[in-house]
């Protein structure tokens, strides 16, 4: 058995498309063999050759609780002791929304899925069951999965490999999506003035995190929620990554304004695949059984993940103070890699929301697509093979976020700035 990593990616590279089974984890971007992982512990990762990494990336967003945390590895062996999956109603699905809808009082039910990608997909096909209408409005640099309709302008991994759309998606489907600029309601409503009484739905992450961490202005998303009122359109938050991430109600901490669906996932799973997409009764209920609207999911709502999805939500519910320590140290984080790139003449901008934060290399702020791919790519690839030399895992792409775990400790957190620090 192998034990490194140049090896093993050798190996990966005969047995996988590009040596991996998400585009991202290639490291095409930023250069490097990417560590195959052993194991995590807490605020860790131990790769193959037995190096200790700093987790700046918690398997994408889930592990708000940190690797391994013993209330959700206990839930969930003991609930897969009981069957991993039975294809039936089990009372954990009931459990886990009700704590959600508890949360997100702009809901009254759920779907529960198995990944983000399936969430937005029956979102998408919701709204327009439930609107009589085809085009749905997306924004350049929103990622929402890897459905045909949504891999239009993306970002996430599309962005990172320069492929903003994907061969394979029919031109016939690119054409019911119109695209718009993040944080320009101007292009929003030219796309309104336009096509308005056949737009279905616009979908939105209110809080990017799929171009870097690029938060929606508080106008912006009201003058969003207007056009959608004026003109029938229903308006969606895509939640998959700031859900219980950005404040324990997600986006909804950071803005007045209330979506018509939401999308879920990461968190909501504590590192099992889980997703979820909610609405408002009238809404929600055109989904089949009882509506119209098809979807299914043999494995949607398993007990295993809907157990790890409970341990993990009750701890963030029952946790005084939770969000306000990881918003503090998410903020000290990339206050320490300013001050660092201050110290050698570098442009770099930051921005936090909760447990999730970002940074740019780049002069000015980035509100938009067109400013996340204006930003230095090449001094991003360098720091990131700099940080993970010094023991620092960062995402491997400028176009990710970046997240802090409860168990990222202060310590952590000096770790990483002096890794910044002495960083070339």
């Amino acid at each position: 058995m192998t034990l490194n990593n140049q090896a093993a990616f050798d190996a990966a590279q005969k047995l996988f498309a590009g040596g991996v089974n998400s585009p991202v984890r290639a490291f095409k971007s930023v250069g490097g063999t990417p560590p195959f992982i052993d194991r995590g512990e807490g605020g860790y990762l131990y790769d193959i050759e037995g190096k200790r990494y700093i987790d700046f990336v918690q398997s994408w967003g889930p592990l708000i609780l940190g690797h391994a945390n013993q209330s959700v590895i206990d839930a969930v062996v003991r609930t897969a002791k009981k069957g991993l999956s039975f294809g039936a109603p089990t009372l954990l699905e009931s459990e886990l929304a009700e704590l959600i809808l508890s949360i997100y009082d702009c809901l009254d039910k759920l779907r529960f899925v198995s990944t983000g990608t399936e969430a937005v997909m029956t979102a998408l096909r919701l709204a327009r069951g439930a609107t009589g209408r085809d085009l749905i409005v997306k924004f350049r640099g929103c990622y929402h999965g890897h459905s045909d309709s949504l891999l239009v302008e993306a970002g996430s991994g599309a962005a990172t490999f320069g492929a903003p759309s994907s061969l394979g998606v029919p031109s016939d489907f690119a054409k019911l999506t119109l695209v718009a600029e993040y944080n320009d309601l101007a292009s929003v409503q030219k796309l309104f003035d336009e096509r308005g009484g056949a737009i279905a739905c616009v979908v939105i992450e209110p809080i990017a995190g799929n171009m870097g961490l690029v938060p929606a202005d508080e106008p912006f998303l009201q003058g969003l929620r207007a056009l959608c009122d004026r003109h029938g359109a229903l308006l969606i938050f895509d939640e998959v990554m700031s859900g219980f991430r950005a404040a324990l109600n997600g986006a909804l901490g950071w803005t007045r304004v209330r979506p018509d669906i939401v999308t879920f996932g990461k968190v909501i799973g504590g590192g099992m695949s889980v997703a979820a997409l909610g609405a408002k009764r009238e809404i929600i209920d055109n989904l089949s059984p009882i509506g119209k609207v098809y979807q299914a999911g043999t494995l949607s709502g398993n007990p295993v993940a809907m157990a790890a999805g409970v341990a993990t939500l009750r701890t963030l519910i029952d946790t005084p103070n939770i969000y306000d320590t990881l918003g503090a140290r998410a903020q000290r984080l990339v206050g320490g890699f300013a001050a660092a790139a201050r110290e050698k003449n570098i442009a770099l901008q930051t921005a936090v929301r909760g447990s999730m934060f970002g940074f740019f290399f780049s002069g000015k702020p980035v509100r938009d697509f067109d400013g996340a791919l204006a930003s230095d790519a090449a001094r991003f690839a360098a720091f990131h093979g700099a940080m993970l030399k010094r023991g620092v895992y960062l995402a491997p792409s400028q176009f990710e976020t970046g997240f802090i775990s409860t168990q990222t400790s202060e310590a952590m957190i000096d770790e990483a700035i002096a890794a910044a620090r002495s960083a070339p």
